[in-house]
């Protein structure tokens, strides 16, 4: 059977009523960059201050920040999403329990909220690695001058690491980018969701498919370039190559 190719579908009404078949493309795209941005968000606060509590001299901050990291870091992000969405509603006193069931846009709080836990883990290593990264005599300077530990992270440790950490960051931000795409489980009619209703109402799967490819691939290198230029901006000459 040969598959007829139709790209003027884009330009077509679409079902939905909200315009073309593109319109409804570019919605799941500003959905999955909303998404991955709230995401984000919680990924870099937790996964920072999991980080940080990794290499305190405490055991007890440590083995917690551990026990946080291989929690998340090694159940699959489906699961947790289901968890947070199917089961924790279950668990929760009723009255809570349908609340959460009932409550408007629960689909993209949850998938913002698990995407972000999910990779607030690989954060939180990355975290670890930039600060352990540094030079001992930085945080024995530090010491020297009379700051506290929290004042030796905030004005020592922390801008040093977060500085040579950017092209880490940048891996871990795409993938929190492509992973809101799992959220599409859940009922979340990201990029992914749309593009699978396109291709459900127009039998046109190649195009709905080949768009949302190139979509995603715009988004990524903006937020390549993006990176590249911040990378450049604030580099520690001596802790990346090149620079």
């Amino acid at each position: 059977m040969n598959y007829h190719w139709n790209w003027h579908i884009f330009w077509e009404p679409a079902p939905n009523g909200t315009g073309n078949y593109l319109d409804m493309l570019l919605s799941g795209l500003v959905l999955t960059i909303e998404t991955a941005i709230c995401a984000w968000i919680i990924a870099l606060a937790f996964g920072s201050v999991i980080g940080v509590m990794r290499t305190l001299p405490s055991k007890i901050a440590s083995w917690t920040g551990f026990a946080y990291v291989e929690f998340f870091r090694n159940m699959p992000l489906l699961v947790q999403l289901f968890v947070w969405f199917f089961v924790l509603p279950e668990l929760l006193p009723r009255g809570m329990g349908l609340w959460l069931k009932q409550m408007p846009n629960a689909p993209f709080y949850t998938a913002a909220i698990g995407v972000g836990l999910f990779m607030s883990a690989r954060v939180a290593e990355q975290t670890r690695a930039g600060i352990n990264s540094l030079p001992r005599g930085q945080r024995l300077a530090a010491t020297a001058l009379g700051l506290t530990s929290a004042q030796t992270y905030r004005y020592v440790l922390l801008p040093m690491a977060f500085r040579i950490m950017v092209p880490p960051l940048t891996s871990e931000f795409l993938s929190t980018i492509k992973n809101t795409s799992v959220a599409i489980t859940i009922g979340l009619i990201e990029l992914t969701g749309q593009a699978r209703a396109m291709q459900e109402f127009s039998f046109q799967v190649f195009e709905a498919f080949t768009a949302a490819t190139m979509l995603y691939l715009m988004i990524n290198i903006v937020v390549v370039i993006a990176m590249r230029f911040l990378e450049r901006a604030v580099a520690v000459p001596g802790y990346i190559s090149g620079k």
